[in-house]
């Protein structure tokens, strides 16, 4: 695969991982009549699935379904602009898709409450190959209320501490293990003249994986937990007001510079930026890797150096936990025509046929035993880390912009920026937050 097809197949993803999140957790599930596309009970099944460049995948897969099963499945292709849009019509319908493709966490919850969701807790208990064939960070990211409605499909985009090797030698500097270490490496890029942090300030979503990593360092990622379940404190967790008021000390201390609010990451900037050498480390999703590579393939190839986000001193949360998109799903109708077929086609994901249909894509399967594959992707030494990063995860906290509905994502999103650009304090970034509930 070539540099370019590998960096407009991942990085694209994030966008539509994001957009499509807000927009499925819209409110109504408004019916479109009898007319509606879907399994009709005779021996089809339909499956929708976002249409983007790595769709091929799911084609490969559908089609190998096909030539040994009696019940045949039709892939139906959604471009992305229309796909939540015309998900949440369809799953208003009787005859809505047997099988969907979707996001997890905030994207199916309405779809859940309207008893649209086949609970598949069971299913995944009793299917060794389910049970398995997943790590276990991911699968429990499909959950909603303790309960399993998703089964891994795509590639797992975990947000990574990236550095900038020859910047780290050049002044001394290692990846940092703890806050202190960060810290310490703020001042010395500092006074350097160097940007300790890239950040695309301009795109909010960027200064949301900050508060992601610190309230998870801080408070562990049951405080996440209990605000995406709507249960107390929720956001007036002591970990939410800490996580605020280092971003601050951040900030005030110069480590993303003084222009980051212009700075944009969907435009190029901030990658830019770090390549260039202008700025020293970047928080980031692994995307920043095909990132690079498309764009500055020198850079990614011999100077880009990536680690874990480090611990914060005093915090209780563990520093093997992530934060970012564990990967993509796929659910069930409760209308499903055949569930015993569609089971059958959702076992077929954690199969060694698939995992290495997403390696030879540029993805890095959420698959138990996917590591012995990795030698024959794009990028193996990252894979691997990639890889291992999420399969010693005790948690892995989908994105907050994806897990919580859109009428919270939204207001939580603006209070963050405020908070980043200085239009209000820790303490009225957390009064910003507390009267927003699922």
């Amino acid at each position: 695969m070539t540099p370019g097809a590998f960096t407009d197949s991942t990085l694209s993803r994030r966008w539509f991982l994001a957009a499509g999140a807000s927009a499925l957790a819209a409110p109504a599930l408004t019916a479109c009549g009898s007319g509606g596309v879907g399994g009709s009970g005779d021996g089809k099944l339909t499956a929708f699935v976002y249409g983007d460049d790595a769709v091929k995948v799911q084609q490969g897969a559908v089609r190998r379904f096909n030539k040994s099963s009696e019940v045949q499945i039709k892939l139906e292709e959604i471009p992305g602009s229309d796909y939540s849009t015309k998900l949440r019509t369809a799953m208003g319908s009787p005859s809505g898709p047997d099988i969907f493709f979707n996001w997890g966490g905030g994207s199916i919850r309405p779809f859940q409450e309207a008893g649209k969701l086949v609970d598949l807790t069971d299913v995944v208990q009793s299917e060794p190959r389910l049970k398995n064939g997943f790590l276990p960070a991911v699968l429990k990211a499909g959950e909603l209320d303790g309960r399993n409605y998703g089964i891994p499909m795509r590639g797992m985009q975990p947000v990574i501490l990236f550095y900038h090797k020859q910047l780290f030698d050049e002044h001394g500097v290692t990846p940092p293990e703890n806050w202190k270490d960060l810290e310490k490496a703020v001042d010395t890029f500092r006074d350097a003249g160097i940007t300790p942090f890239a950040l695309g300030g301009s795109d909010t979503w960027t200064e949301l994986m900050w508060l992601e990593y610190l309230v998870d360092r801080i408070g562990g990622a049951e405080v996440f937990a209990r605000i995406q379940n709507g249960e107390d404190p929720g956001w007036e967790d002591p970990a939410v007001l800490r996580a605020a008021q280092t971003v601050k000390d951040l900030i005030d201390a110069g480590a993303f510079g003084k222009n980051f609010s212009s700075v944009s990451y969907v435009q190029g900037g901030a990658p830019a930026l770090f390549a260039q050498g202008k700025a020293a480390m970047h928080l980031m999703g692994s995307w920043e890797y095909a990132t690079q590579l498309g764009k500055h393939p020198e850079f990614a190839e011999d100077g880009l150096g990536w680690t874990v986000f480090p611990s914060v001193t005093g915090g209780s949360g563990d520093i093997r936990n992530v934060v970012g998109n564990p990967t993509n799903y796929w659910s069930l109708n409760t209308n499903v025509a055949d569930k015993d077929a569609a089971i059958a086609f959702l076992t077929r994901m954690a199969s060694e046929t698939y995992a290495q249909a997403l390696i030879d894509n540029g993805d890095v399967p959420a698959t138990t035993g996917a590591e012995k594959l990795l030698a024959s992707s794009p990028s193996p030494e990252f894979s691997t880390f990639q890889y291992g990063l999420v399969q010693d995860a005790p948690d892995f906290t989908l994105s907050w912009d994806q897990a919580l509905g859109a009428d919270v994502a939204t207001p939580m999103l603006t209070e963050i920026n405020k908070l980043f650009v200085g239009q209000s304090s820790p303490r009225q970034f957390v009064d910003g937050l507390k009267g927003l509930r699922r």
